[in-house]
């Protein structure tokens, strides 16, 4: 019996179906989410979402937020949420670098952990990229 999964950002609805299983980039580490789960909440670090469906897999890009978890619902209310196709390659490499001198040059803990922000989510978004390239 699948699992309703909708995937919200501030800029639009970037899934909604039921799926097998869903794995979310918790602040503390991946949490898979198989129907009839615990109802939960739970922040949202910056990592993959992987969505598994009749044997087949989509990754998102997810960066903060909170998931709502009930035995028959997931609702993901992402920062961010992008997938895999919508991630342009050289432009997440251009983010990384940018991110990386910038964090160089950064004066108060407040831009450090922006700054930091960001690199983990440019470098996020390179991996996700490079491994789309990778299986074709």
């Amino acid at each position: 019996m699948p699992i309703q999964l909708e995937i919200v950002s501030p800029e639009r609805r970037a899934f909604t179906d039921e799926v097998d299983m869903v794995v979310v980039p918790g602040i503390d580490g991946q949490l898979g989410i198989l129907p009839h789960h615990t109802p939960l909440i739970s922040a949202l670090g910056i990592g993959e979402l992987k969505i598994r469906k009749g044997g087949t897999e989509q990754v998102l890009l997810i960066s903060g937020g909170f998931v709502e978890v009930r035995p028959d619902r997931v609702v993901v209310m992402a920062d961010i949420a992008e997938h895999s196709d919508e991630i342009d390659e050289a432009r997440a490499v251009e983010a990384r670098k940018r991110a990386e001198q910038e964090l160089q040059q950064a004066e108060s803990g407040v831009d450090v952990a922006r700054i930091r922000a960001a690199l983990q989510t440019a470098l996020m978004r390179e991996r996700i990229a490079t491994r789309r390239r990778s299986r074709g």
